[in-house]
């Protein structure tokens, strides 16, 4: 039962694999580009939202501290 059941799933996925494969040699090239492009597009906007995030962190901690603060007195 369970050697039947592994030789099922690797069935499976050796015909997986051969599906991406050959699904991969069949792209064209401005696949390729178009990717790049958007991993650029992706990391341009990390650098715009790195600064609000860390702003927003930094502003949750700096309550903290002031609660923690305040508690104490």
């Amino acid at each position: 039962m369970f050697k039947k059941l592994v030789n099922s799933v690797l069935a499976v996925l050796g015909l997986a694999v051969f599906g991406v494969t050959s699904a991969y040699a069949a792209l064209p090239a401005i696949v390729g580009t178009t990717l790049t492009t958007v991993q650029a597009d992706g990391l341009s906007m990390i650098d715009l939202v790195w600064p609000v995030v860390v702003t927003i962190f930094g502003g949750f901690l700096l309550i903290k501290i002031f609660k923690r603060a305040a508690s104490n007195i």
